[in-house]
């Protein structure tokens, strides 16, 4: 039993496929276009029709998962916005480039990066085992003996972090990545804002996947109009779809759960096991 030139065994290996990826992708932030990719491409698909055909999936998987980060309360609305526009814009971009370019040379180069990335964030974490987690609050602490508190004015936070500018560059080089590796936004800007920014994990995760849902959307509409809906594999989409709409909802609680210090660990060792294999695959096919 076949569709659409794919073995059902394949098809129900790509429905568990789905749903691993969009665990990782959902709780960690990372890993939904990078496992996926790397599948399609290893079962023989072109570079630019895996990618589109991993986005199209990943369009409708990101926006059920950034409705689970909603409701769970893990989405920080003003980073989201500041992501989603420069997001949106690389992923056009780099969608219009692979379209045109063979993006192959370019993924051991993208890997390497992603692989540096992984090693410093666990290197991080490791060394600041005890670093406190930043708890948002809507009014600040006071000590207050003598009930005037509701005359005291309150003083708005100064959040360290990234400067709006750092976060559009880096919303900008996650979103064009994302185009050319098949999956670059949450491998480039969830370790970047783990590491830098100062919010609870979870935010930054449920932040990375509402801008992801339309940096993904972007990405599946401009690879649409440049490569013709013919590239797009249906039968894979429709697989990965299932799987990855199943595992939403739990990846976004998982994330909540999950403390800061162990989310940036198993993103630093994630992002070094998967990137290291690309590297090493390259390699090999090189010097065969």
């Amino acid at each position: 039993m076949s569709w659409g030139g794919y073995r059902l065994g394949f098809l129900l290996y790509l429905l568990v496929v789905g749903f691993l990826a969009e665990m990782a992708g959902g709780a960690l932030g990372v890993g939904y276009g990078v496992f996926s990719t790397t599948l399609l491409i290893a079962g023989g698909l072109l570079p630019a029709a895996a990618s589109a055909s991993v986005h199209t999936a990943e369009t409708v998987a990101t926006l059920i998962s950034a409705i689970s980060h909603h409701q769970f309360g893990n989405v920080d609305k003003r980073l989201a916005a500041v992501l989603t526009v420069p997001g949106v814009l690389g992923a056009i971009a780099g969608a219009l480039l692979l379209s045109r370019l063979s993006g192959e040379a370019l993924r051991p180069w993208i890997a390497g990066l992603l692989l540096v990335m992984g090693i410093t964030i666990l290197v991080r974490f490791v060394s600041r085992w005890d670093r406190p987690v930043p708890i948002s609050a809507p009014f600040p602490v006071v000590d207050d003996p003598d009930g005037l508190a509701a005359v005291v004015p309150a003083v708005e936070e100064e959040e360290a972090g990234l400067s709006p500018w750092q976060l559009v560059f880096l919303a900008l080089v996650g979103g064009t990545l994302d185009s050319f590796g098949g999956g670059g936004w949450g491998p480039v800007t969830t370790p970047v804002l783990l590491m830098e920014h100062n919010i609870p994990s979870y935010r930054v995760v449920g932040s990375v996947t509402l801008a992801g849902f339309f940096v993904t959307l972007a990405s599946t509409l401009t690879f649409a109009f440049s490569l013709g809906l013919e590239q797009f594999q249906w039968p894979v989409v429709a697989f990965l779809l299932v799987g990855s709409a199943v595992a939403a909802p739990a990846a976004a609680w998982v994330c909540r759960k999950i403390p800061h210090k162990w989310l940036g660990i198993i993103v630093g060792i994630l992002l070094i096991v998967t990137n290291l294999r690309s590297i090493v695959l390259y390699a090999l096919a090189r010097a065969g």
